[in-house]
């Protein structure tokens, strides 16, 4: 009879851990087809190596206060030099050019930014204002608050004239949802920060 207790407890274990394999297998099965259907729409990069180490550079103290010097001066000159073909920081993300008139000068003004488009159509695009991390709300999102149906985005060498619309609500939080699966650094973002990372969605006109 001690034998088949033993026995019996032995089977229960076995079953129990072959459960918890298969529950294992489950969610990395169904982890990876979500990370296969994002990258297909467009919406996730690749989580290669290369993605990943930026994605931990990209979330650093340090990255926010060097980047907001550095990147955008590269892409201006490279989207110069290229006429529009060639977006630097667009071999890590999506990016566009955004030029939509200044709050308060109306004078155009013209930053380079990473995006996520939406759908297969290329016709709307999530612009994400975590200004690297920073203290303050990025001035472009100020533009595009005042000036919504002035802006123009370059995308893939063509300029697009779209409209801006800020992003509240339970929409907010949806699309933030996906924001973070699209590049995880911008947590580390949000959490560094008393202000709401301001979220638009652009549309073409």
């Amino acid at each position: 009879m001690a034998h088949d207790r033993d026995h019996d407890r032995d089977h229960d274990r076995d079953r129990d851990r072959d459960r918890a394999h298969d529950r294992a297998r489950t969610h990395d099965r169904d982890r990876d087809r979500a990370h296969s259907r994002d990258r297909a729409s467009g919406s996730a990069p690749a989580p290669g190596r290369g993605v990943r180490l930026v994605q931990r550079v990209s979330a650093t103290r340090a990255f926010a206060r060097t980047a907001p010097h550095v990147v955008p001066v590269l892409d201006r000159a490279v989207h110069r030099l290229t006429r529009g073909k060639v977006l630097l920081s667009a071999r890590m993300l999506p990016g566009l050019v955004l030029t939509v008139p200044g709050a308060r000068t109306g004078r155009p003004r013209t930053t380079p930014l990473a995006c996520m488009p939406e759908g297969k159509v290329e016709g709307a695009w999530i612009l994400v204002g975590s200004n690297f991390g920073r203290t303050g709300h990025p001035a472009w999102t100020a533009n595009l608050l005042a000036r919504p149906d002035e802006a123009v985005v370059n995308w893939r060498g063509r300029d697009i004239p779209v409209r801006a619309t800020l992003l509240e609500g339970e929409e907010r939080a949806r699309v933030w949802e996906a924001a973070l699966v699209f590049w995880p650094p911008y947590a580390a973002y949000q959490r560094r920060l008393e202000r709401e990372i301001r979220l638009f969605r652009l549309e073409r006109r």
